[in-house]
């Protein structure tokens, strides 16, 4: 079954889910229904909470099975949690956090400059 489309093909706007039907019956209820924040997620963002659930919340493990970093995984649970409308895109603040961790990584020589230089990358919201 296709997902449920979010925005109107026509015009762009959002859509809202007006009526359900029963599968046995075909009873049908018509009204204006909340849809959970899960629905206006990517197939992206579902693909990463289903890797993010079967390990469990566990950040190493997820390393271990996706090859992404932990600064890569925290960003894209960071975008989830925007996507879903729980939190506002990260403030400056944050980002300078991240870059100062970065940059410490790289002094403290757990990662290389070319490492460093996609992670400061992916803070920026470059797609490289």
């Amino acid at each position: 079954m296709p997902l449920i489309p979010q925005s109107c093909p026509s015009c762009s706007s959002p859509l809202v889910v007006t009526q359900l039907n029963c599968t046995s019956c075909g009873t049908g209820v018509v009204g204006k229904f909340e849809l959970s924040p899960f629905f206006r997620l990517s197939p992206d963002s579902l693909r990463f909470l289903e890797v993010f659930v079967r390990n469990r919340g566990n950040v190493k493990e997820m390393e271990r099975e996706t090859g992404e970093s932990y600064w890569a995984i925290r960003r894209q649970l960071d975008e989830v949690i925007t996507e879903m409308g729980f939190e506002e895109s990260p403030k400056e603040d944050d980002l300078s956090t991240r870059r100062q961790e970065i940059l410490a990584r790289l002094s403290r020589g757990e990662i290389n400059v070319q490492e460093a230089t996609k992670l400061l990358a992916q803070i920026k919201g470059d797609p490289s």
